[in-house]
């Protein structure tokens, strides 16, 4: 409709004068004065302006059939409603930047008098196509939505999403879901994990990521000021006396640089100082060809408002992303006194094997920014920590270096005597414990899991030989014989005539065992007398799903195929007390060990926990049957009442 109004519009205008200036200073007349040569000449200059515009305007005509028709009858055509003359619109700016967004009745109108205006019937059938289209639910749809797009285009503030990623606060909720156990909870996770609902999530996820990170010019508390002939920003935070700014800094060419803001620091709650930002001055003091310790130094003594002069960094990486906390277990004891990789030793956070850190923040890759469990509210700045990649690489350069000197070997105290009596031959493929000894371990990713009322999980006591584990597992089924309960094993020994299949052992062949084992089903295994016997990963889940908290005694072998199984196990290891406090305990039992075999059971104890201490959820130190008993007891009532951390690969 605009094109048909346009060309009737400028064809009438063409065809009138805009000839008037031609042929005036011809030769053979009196010379013009210069200011009508002017005029003339700007009359001239219209004139082919004008020419050029109508020969554009017929090559458009004759390339359509339909137009070249209508161009035969310039008179024909209808003004669109929404068209303006050129000098009667205003500017976008002029109107505050708002668009005039067209409405459908305006849009069916307007087609309407086109299809009445038109001699042509194929043209008024196509308008008829154009009206049935916008008759369409899904076309009024698509046009609605095209206008409240151009609407929040066209604000001065469009507006920010309600709420960050959502990916991330979906995982959240699936996480606290894990710890209701009902069906609201189990179809809420559903829809969640849902393939719909994620990608709606990831698409929701990188609008985030373009306009919550489309940070104005300047922030409150900053402002653009001049310093030594160049622009700068000025950014104005408050520090308290004694309390860290929370960033760190680094010399770059005599430069002070930010290297690191460190999470909750008064430098990452304001949002104003970023890393790479360039400090020229602080409170007027000039930074340039300062030292780092003379930077820190004076940033000591500093409190109250700071006024920083920066020059901002180049914006050349990805947009920032909000990132989830992180869960992970260490598996390693650290002291940041003892780095000397360590960035900024007063930032370092001292763990040992077994803690729970959570992981804030991972923009740099060697050192993680993290807080231990439970220690959030006495720790306002997250401490750094090696990254993973980081700590295997320098463990792997420390066994290379050391590969030539012969570590010292555990046991040597204990392994000199045998027992004559007969034992078990263990069936395994692995040489060491649990897990092969080449592997680096560093850290593993966790989650709470809170066990549900109809699916415990098992007990798996680990210990030397005269910890006491096969006693307290067997007060623990005497105690509570309707909570507890074991594994029936399997063997391949014959059944003797007051054994019952399935209650006292699984009785299978030897060939039928051996496949068994071969499948990995078996949590361990051996050899006595010429008969195989092993508990199976399907005894314990029997025992499970007949509402017992089945105890298993293990080795600590049995450890890999256990936790790699969905069995969910908890770990228990049973401790030794000293080596004064283990004879009285074992001659209260009728036993008289000797100094070596003492010394066996403790240095068993300590090799036990030297490998394997890292896969233990807990550690009792057996000085005394009764109060280990009570102390198990409790760390299992613990499980039907509070969530507890474990492998997030379990739960995925």
């Amino acid at each position: 409709m605009t094109t048909l109004h346009m060309e009737s519009h400028v064809t009438e205008d063409s065809g009138g004068g805009g000839q008037g200036g031609a042929g005036v200073g011809r030769s053979g007349e009196p010379r013009a004065p210069p200011m009508e040569r002017m005029l003339r000449h700007q009359d001239e200059v219209r004139r082919r302006s004008e020419e050029e515009v109508r020969s554009r305007q017929e090559l458009s005509l004759s390339s359509s059939m339909r137009l070249k028709k209508l161009s035969q009858k310039p008179g024909v055509g209808v003004d669109n409603p929404t068209f303006e003359p050129a000098g009667t619109v205003e500017s976008a700016q002029d109107t505050g930047g708002t668009s005039k967004l067209l409405d459908l009745e305006d849009l069916s109108t307007s087609l309407k008098q086109a299809q009445h205006s038109l001699s042509d019937a194929e043209s008024q059938e196509d308008v008829e196509v154009l009206l049935r289209l916008v008759q369409k639910a899904a076309f009024q749809s698509a046009f609605s939505l095209h206008n409240a797009v151009l609407h929040s285009a066209a604000q001065n503030n469009p507006p920010l999403p309600l709420t960050g990623p959502a990916q991330g606060l979906a995982q959240e909720v699936q996480t606290m879901l894990q710890l209701i156990q009902n069906t609201e909870g189990v179809e809420l996770n559903t829809l969640l994990t849902s393939p719909h609902l994620q990608a709606l999530m990831e698409t929701q996820d990188s609008g985030v990521e373009q306009q919550v990170y489309l940070e104005p010019l300047l922030r409150p508390g900053q402002s653009l000021v001049q310093h030594g002939g160049e622009t700068v920003k000025l950014v104005h935070l408050e520090k308290a006396r004694d309390v860290p700014l929370g960033a760190t800094v680094r010399n770059d060419s005599g430069s002070v640089v930010i290297s690191r803001v460190v999470k909750g620091g008064a430098a990452e709650r304001s949002g104003l100082l970023k890393e790479g930002d360039e400090i020229l001055a602080i409170n007027g003091v000039e930074m340039r060809g300062k030292s780092i310790s003379e930077v820190c130094n004076i940033l000591a003594e500093m409190h109250g408002s700071l006024s920083f002069i920066l020059i901002p960094a180049s914006k050349s990486g990805p947009a920032p992303h909000r990132e989830n906390v992180v869960h992970v277990k260490a598996y390693f004891d650290y002291d940041p006194s003892d780095d000397p990789y360590l960035p900024c030793r007063e930032l370092g956070l001292s763990f040992l094997k077994g803690d729970v850190l959570h992981i804030s923040s991972q923009d740099d890759p060697n050192w993680w920014q993290a807080y231990r469990d439970g220690d959030e509210d006495n720790q306002p700045l997250a401490g750094l920590i090696p990254g993973k990649n980081f700590q295997q690489q320098r463990e792997a350069m420390k066994q290379t270096i050391e590969e030539d000197v012969e570590p010292e070997k555990f046991g040597n105290l204990w392994c000199a005597k045998k027992n004559k009596k007969k034992s078990k031959k263990i069936l395994s493929s692995n040489k060491d414990d649990a897990y092969d000894s080449e592997e680096i371990l560093t850290y593993e990713e966790m989650a709470l899991y809170h066990q549900p009322a109809d699916r415990k999980r098992p007990i798996a006591l680990i210990g030397p030989s005269n910890s006491g584990k096969s006693e307290l597992r067997q007060r623990l089924m005497f105690h509570e014989p309707e909570r507890f309960g074991g594994a029936v094993p399997h063997t391949t020994r014959p059944q003797r005539p007051a054994e019952v299949d399935g209650q006292d052992y699984h009785f299978v062949s030897r060939q039928a065992f051996e496949a068994e084992a071969t499948a990995m089903k078996f949590i361990e295994s051996g050899e006595f007398e010429g008969n195989l016997y092993g508990t199976s990963t399907d005894s314990v889940r029997q025992a499970i799903n007949a509402g017992k908290i089945c105890l298993l005694c293990l080795h600590t072998r049995s450890l890999k195929v256990l936790r790699s199984s969905d069995l969910k196990p908890y770990i228990v290891f049973l401790a030794p007390p000293s080596q004064e406090r283990l004879r009285t305990l074992l001659a209260k039992e009728g036993k008289k060990p000797k100094l070596d075999e003492l010394r066996e059971i403790i240095e068993k104890a300590r090799e036990m926990e030297q490998n394997c201490g890292h896969l233990f959820d807990a550690v009792i130190i057996n000085t005394d049957q009764e109060k280990a008993f009570q102390e198990l007891l409790h760390l299992i009532n613990k499980l039907d009442t509070e969530p507890q951390w474990v492998p997030a690969s379990w739960l995925r």
